[in-house]
């Protein structure tokens, strides 16, 4: 089965730094945006290993909420 998600990335300083935006907790780095794309991976992979009562949505949900500052 494949999954689409959004990986969601920066540069800090020489690393691609990122997060797959529908999954909280789901960070990673490399050296390219290729090397962070494997890695993102890898740490997907070992979330879902760890807690098989994740449970991801379809189709995710948004809620705009304040949020004082």
């Amino acid at each position: 089965m494949t999954r689409h998600f959004t990986l969601e990335y920066w540069k800090d300083e020489d690393w691609y730094v990122g997060r797959l935006k529908e999954i909280p907790g789901v960070f990673s780095q490399g050296e390219s945006l290729e090397e962070l794309e494997r890695n993102i991976q890898e740490a997907y992979e070992l979330m879902l290993e760890e807690s098989d009562d994740i449970v991801l949505p379809t189709k995710p949900k948004h809620k705009e909420i304040e949020v004082r500052v």
